[in-house]
């Protein structure tokens, strides 16, 4: 059984004077899945570089329990790391088929051996009948549960996963999610799922680190990142996210929706609420409707408060455009932003 975590510290990556990854910490655990979410261009896929040894570092390491795994002064080649990597674009070998492609790093093992754990692994993610065909033959979804297969087939320390959804159909992709975090935790190994989609994240994550601007904004469990984000940046990442002006005085901030609690000094505020805190109540502030957008099993419903804006969360049909209402915002959810 796998016990060492992998621990990375101060990685770095410099392309000319941009810093595409800006002392990035983390640790990859056994047996739990490590989201990291972030937008197009923020360094996951580099990261995921630095720690598979695709890219150099610049500064930092990468231990693997006690054992340095690379420093800007020595590295151990990629090959070499037992470190699995899922491609974006699956990267199969179309000249193999889908069992050789499973196979492909467990050359060295007794022929038997290689069987075994091949069947197993194609078996695991739902191919078992199809280590025949090759890839050409697969749809998207299949053809990324053989790369998931190969990459675990040889047991690895960890397996790093790069957006390993983008590609998929809408209706494919809870599904191959479902089948992917099921696989990795049969494994018992360290996962690192980079993805763009915070749905994607907070459903597959044990562990979830916010990043943007080669910087990590926050990390922690998905609820605690949903509702306690340390930033408005790391708020945005994952959801929808309201901002109101307020004035604080003596340990609380009077704002259009209400007074809550506000520690700090007297003065100009913004507190920060997802649109769901926002509630109807018949002892609440008073709110015009102003828009309504259907959106299936709810409506976004465009408030005006005052002179602020906000956004409820109501069924479909229930108020329409023009109506007066009353609201609360659940003081529990607000966070204050100075």
């Amino acid at each position: 059984m796998i016990t060492e975590i992998l621990i990375c510290s101060r990685l770095t990556r410099r392309f000319g004077k941009r810093l595409a990854v800006d002392g990035v910490s983390l640790t990859l655990a056994p047996g739990r899945i490590t989201a990291l979410l972030g937008p197009s261009g923020c360094g996951k896929s580099t990261l995921l570089r630095l720690i598979a040894g695709l890219e150099p570092l610049d500064d930092g390491e990468i231990l693997y329990g006690e054992t340095l795994i690379a420093s800007p002064a020595e590295a151990l080649p990629p090959e070499r790391r037992r470190i699995g990597l899922v491609f974006q674009d699956h990267a199969l070998f179309p000249h193999l088929s889908v069992r050789d492609n499973v196979a492909f790093g467990l050359a060295g093992r007794p022929r038997a051996e290689r069987h075994e754990i091949t069947a197993r692994w194609l078996t695991r993610v739902g191919l078992g009948d199809r280590g025949r065909d090759w890839p050409h033959q697969l749809s998207g979804g299949q053809q990324q549960r053989v790369a998931l297969a190969r990459a675990l087939a040889p047991a690895p320390r960890a397996v790093l996963l790069d957006e390993p959804f983008s590609s998929l159909d809408a209706h494919l992709r809870g599904e191959v999610r479902q089948d992917i975090a099921g696989a990795l935790r049969d494994a018992g190994t360290a996962a690192l799922v980079v993805t763009h989609d915070a749905r994607d994240a907070m459903l597959m994550a044990d562990d979830l680190i916010l990043m943007d601007r080669g910087q990590v904004l926050q990390a922690g469990s998905p609820e605690a990142c949903y509702a306690r984000p340390a930033s408005l940046d790391a708020a945005r990442l994952l959801g929808d996210i309201e901002v109101i002006a307020g004035e604080r005085r003596d340990g609380r901030v009077e704002t259009p929706l209400g007074r809550f609690e506000a520690r700090g000094s007297n003065g100009a505020c913004r507190l920060m609420f997802r649109p769901e805190a926002l509630r109807l109540d018949p002892q609440g502030v008073e709110a015009q409707v102003t828009a309504v957008a259907y959106g299936g099993a709810a409506s976004e419903v465009r408030l005006k408060v005052g002179e602020a804006g906000a956004t409820l969360i109501a069924a479909p049909g229930r108020l329409t455009v023009g109506e007066t209402v009353r609201v609360r915002l659940d003081p529990a959810a607000v966070r204050l932003l100075d």
